[in-house]
């Protein structure tokens, strides 16, 4: 790895109480701003820089709740949305939730009874089932989440893809995916921890499952509901179905975070089960300009960057530029970091890399 330089990351003291600082799962650059999001809470972190051209610290943090913007399906709005991705292009920022079940950790002071109890006790979530978009507006010159804006004389809501036709509903016929889908995400079932958005189409990272060592990347290609403005619906491919499918050679790795670098896509690749590591960065060669289902190996994946990683800490999580490519320089940022990444100021430090030269 070329680690240029760390960024501080300054959280308020709600964010710091939900340990949003320290769950990490999610950034995207823009402009001036940094959006972040933690996998704990159903919000949106906005952070400012303190120099735009080249930042050393992120802070001034706004803190934009989904509930306010759109319609969870959840029943309880502060329920966590387990944000694993942000994309943010054109006029809109994009989250999306794990989709993900969950099953009980085994903690040092439960007995073994209870231990084991808690090892067959799966849930889900509704609000981890989610899409959403976000109309971007630039209030008191900052770009901040709003309800609508006009764009070209068209009204645009915030909308969002959930309930009965969320993802994991579309899934449960699919011949590679189906299957994992009553196995909670880091068991290696199904768990979304990227997104790209590129024009229309929209990229979804798989850190699970992880197929016979292929990681998968779904696209879709998303739509207002032209008679519920606020819902998004899945337009269809050539085959009918709302989604394409993607499987590529990472070696075995799963989809940790996806980051468009002109017609490529950044892909941080980790361990699909609860391990450590390896973790790196790797190239996915033209794959906006791909037309069809595809099997991404050989020259079309490059290994890019090797990531850093602890014993049971510093996760990297999320990935995403800071400047033009030329320049090839990505923020990093971890879930559960080191002790050694958190300030007496109350920040948590993100590494910025460079990527090799000479891949365009």
């Amino acid at each position: 790895m070329t680690l240029e330089h760390t960024v501080r990351l300054h959280f308020g003291d709600r964010s710091r109480a939900a340990a949003t600082h320290t769950n990490l799962s999610a950034v995207r650059a823009d402009g001036a701003v940094l959006w972040v999001a933690g996998d704990e809470t159903a919000t949106v972190e906005r952070l400012v820089a303190d120099d735009p051209h080249r930042p050393t610290a992120y802070g001034d943090e706004a803190t934009f709740r989904l509930a306010d913007l759109v319609d969870l399906p959840g029943d309880d709005s502060e329920e966590e949305a387990d944000i694993e991705g942000l994309a943010r292009t054109g006029h809109f920022l994009w989250a999306v939730g794990s989709h993900s079940l969950r099953r009980r950790q085994i903690k040092s002071r439960h007995p073994d009874a209870k231990a084991l109890k808690r090892l067959g006790r799966v849930e889900g979530q509704d609000n981890r089932q989610i899409l959403v978009r976000l109309p971007i507006a630039e209030v008191d010159g900052l770009p901040t989440p709003v309800r609508e804006i006009v764009v070209d004389g068209q009204a645009q809501r915030a909308a969002i893809l959930a309930g009965r036709g969320n993802l994991r509903a579309l899934l449960a016929d699919d011949e590679h995916l189906a299957p994992f889908l009553a196995i909670p995400g880091k068991d290696n079932g199904l768990d979304i921890e990227g997104i790209a958005v590129r024009g229309d189409r929209v990229y979804l990272g798989l850190r699970g499952p992880v197929l016979r060592g292929w990681a998968i990347v779904l696209e879709v290609r998303p739509y207002p509901d032209p008679e519920h403005p606020g819902r998004l619906l899945l337009r269809p491919f050539d085959d009918e179905r709302p989604y394409r499918k993607y499987v590529l050679d990472l070696d075995g790795l799963g989809v940790r975070d996806l980051c468009p670098d002109g017609d490529d896509l950044l892909v941080l690749a980790g361990p699909t089960m609860n391990l450590d590591g390896p973790v790196r960065i790797y190239r996915w060669h033209g794959a906006c300009r791909v037309e069809m289902p595809a099997v991404v190996r050989g020259e079309a994946v490059s290994r890019e960057v090797e990531l850093p990683y602890g014993e049971g800490d510093d996760h990297a999580e999320g990935i995403g530029l800071l400047a033009p490519r030329e320049q090839g320089r990505v923020l990093v940022v971890y879930d559960s970091p080191a002790a050694d990444r958190l300030t007496d100021d109350g920040a948590v430090v993100a590494d910025v890399v460079r990527l090799p030269p000479g891949d365009a």
